[in-house]
């Protein structure tokens, strides 16, 4: 092994970068946001009002809809967004295989049928492309999701809907911020659902939120979450096939002061992403995303490269990202298979819910999904996208040294 070989950090070596990221930051403005609402003694949210309402209003005017809903988590805004619009037992819902699992199973959740459609190469967003083939009679939504913060398609994903007399739900767990045409990701489908679990860009532990400019489906949701009550009904009145998913008092507390810091994050995650674009592009085997040109704000929730291994001696993927990582980079190399290829899917764990006999995940085949999962992809966390330019230098210089060490 060469002196070089020998100088890696996860040899023994100096890290390339010896600072942390920490996430969540906070301050003691959100000590006391929380000291607040445990001082009053109102903890829950049993009316949906109080600091609930008051967040759920701060969140609509910042992403520009007239609602906004607090729920538990984002897979539970997907959900109650899913079945407002109204899907039936057998409709299918077309759905990225590259995301988190929860896309696809709150699909199943809802009685219906995911259809995987595969990634553009570029974006690792759904491919509109590929959409339109996958549309049978029996579609009745398209799920994007804003992958790592990047914006979907979206003109030519509503074109689609609006052919096709379909709803179009965003996945916008990564994308809280993020801008499309100047217009905030989350606001250009019929719904647009967002998490704030612990990795988020805006966080208060676990929790979710839709928004929508629909009155209609709002009611719906609201009426979701809460148990099946609707507005002007008793208390022990349920009109809808609903549950108790509200969050409480202590959480929207949290998330207004959360909220108040995000759109300086997001712009420095944005300006720092396209400082690494610049730097990466430099080095041979390492290739940034492709920005959608209609992105005006990236919110890197996830930086993602794709890695060459022929330019690093042939080192393979999984040990060029545990060499990045142990450098000091918050990185790892991102889902190891699609989703269809996961144990749920492949061996229909599906229960108690009515999907279809016919339906067959066993020869499913995305191509580009694969190759990202297998061979391209590799991940940057987002809490390393609020460093400093220094830092982005530094996560460059750990990745040269990384390809002179493999190429000795």
């Amino acid at each position: 092994m060469s002196a070089k070989r020998d100088q890696l950090a996860i040899n023994g070596g100096p890290k390339s970068i010896i600072k942390e990221f920490p996430w969540p930051v906070f301050d003691e403005s959100d000590v006391e946001a929380v000291a607040d609402v445990v001082r009053s003694g109102e903890w829950g949210n049993p009316d949906c009002a109080g600091l609930v309402e008051q967040y759920e209003k701060e969140y609509a005017e910042f992403i520009g809809t007239k609602y906004a809903l607090t729920c538990v988590n984002g897979s539970v805004a997907l959900r109650l967004a899913l079945i407002a619009c109204g899907v039936k037992p057998g409709d299918e819902v077309i759905v990225p295989p590259y995301t988190f699992i929860a896309t696809a199973s709150i699909v199943l959740e809802a009685n219906c049928v995911p259809v995987f459609v595969d990634i553009d190469p570029d974006t690792y967003n759904l491919d509109p492309k590929e959409i339109e083939k996958a549309i049978t009679p029996k579609t009745k939504v398209i799920m994007p999701v804003h992958f790592a913060g990047q914006a979907a398609d979206m003109d030519a994903i509503m074109a689609i809907a609006k052919k096709h007399n379909l709803k179009v739900i965003e996945d916008a767990a990564h994308a809280h911020g993020g801008e499309y045409k100047g217009k905030k990701l989350g606001s250009i489908g019929d719904t647009g659902c967002f998490s704030f679990q612990s990795s988020k860009n805006l966080t208060s532990g676990e929790g979710g939120i839709v928004t929508t400019n629909d009155k209609e489906l709002y009611d719906m949701m609201n009426s979701l979450r809460n148990v099946g009550r609707v507005a002007g009904g008793q208390w022990y009145e349920h009109h809808n096939l609903g549950c108790n998913y509200r969050i409480t008092q202590l959480q929207a507390g949290l998330l207004s002061r959360q909220l108040t810091r995000l759109d300086e994050q997001t712009r420095r995650r944005n300006d720092n992403g396209l400082y690494l674009n610049a730097l990466l592009e430099k080095i041979d085997g390492i290739s940034p995303l492709k920005r959608n040109k209609n992105i005006t704000l990236h919110t890197y929730h996830i930086y993602i490269f794709k890695y060459d291994p022929s330019a690093f001696n042939g080192l393979p993927k999984n040990e060029f990202a545990a060499m990045l990582a142990a450098e000091g980079v918050p990185s790892f190399m991102g889902y190891p298979e699609p989703l269809y290829k996961q144990p749920l899917f492949r061996e229909k764990n599906f229960m108690c819910y009515a999907i279809p006999e016919e339906v067959d995940y066993t020869n499913v085949k995305c191509p580009e999904t694969e190759k990202a999962c297998y061979e391209d992809a590799v991940w940057i966390l987002q809490s390393a996208m609020l460093g400093t330019k220094e830092d982005m230098e530094a996560i460059a210089d750990a990745i040269r040294k990384i390809q002179e060490a493999a190429t000795e």
